[in-house]
């Protein structure tokens, strides 16, 4: 268990996702919260995992201060689609664009999530493989009306309305969709407190 673990340690998740709070809690794991801003802006040559790869470690530059005994965990999630980056959407009519683009086709949810500890860095992302119906402009307008997802990659939530009245498939991790590849934090937490 890897509650047994973490002893002396302090895990600081640098996230005011709520979901992403939820899920250590979930996970029994307890966390500080810490969050410290940086301009979220990547290279235009990356690519896919690349770009959350960069941001994930770019949300880790501000923790120069880490303690010996503390692990930093810092995560970006992004919508990939048509070799294309969703990040946020700025607003309604973003947010609609986006789940139009998204509409009758298959996109990625790419999570990267970075572990500062002991002057270490690792970096690891997990891919979901996500499919919409075929939605109307009724329906978008509806759920982003009515659902304001303005802190959602891809500008929707898949525990919300939309996704179940428009995921058709999925390929992988449900969470990871939701933002966080939960497994796979928990392995690699595990591993890292035993070392």
């Amino acid at each position: 268990m890897i509650q047994n673990l973490i002893n002396d340690h302090e895990i600081i998740l640098a996230s005011g996702s709520p979901r992403r709070q939820k899920f250590f809690e979930d996970l029994l794991i307890p966390v500080t919260i810490d969050v410290r801003s940086v301009d979220e802006i990547y290279p235009e040559n990356l690519e896919g995992r690349e770009i959350t790869d960069f941001l994930s470690k770019l949300k880790a530059e501000p923790f120069k201060d880490l303690k010996a005994n503390q692990i930093l965990i810092t995560s970006d999630t992004i919508v990939y689609c048509d070799a294309k980056a969703l990040g946020k959407p700025r607003d309604h009519d973003h947010a609609v664009e986006m789940i139009n683009m998204l509409t009758g086709k298959e996109h990625e949810v790419i999570t990267s999530v970075c572990f500062t500890y002991r002057s270490k860095q690792e970096v690891l992302n997990y891919t979901t493989k996500v499919t919409f119906a075929d939605l109307t402009r009724e329906e978008i307008e509806f759920y982003v009306a009515n659902y304001k997802p303005f802190d959602k990659a891809g500008g929707y939530a898949i525990q919300e309305w939309i996704g179940l009245i428009g995921i058709e498939s999925i390929s992988g991790s449900y969470f990871n969709v939701v933002g966080l590849p939960t497994n796979l934090v928990y392995k690699t937490l595990k591993r890292i407190l035993k070392q």
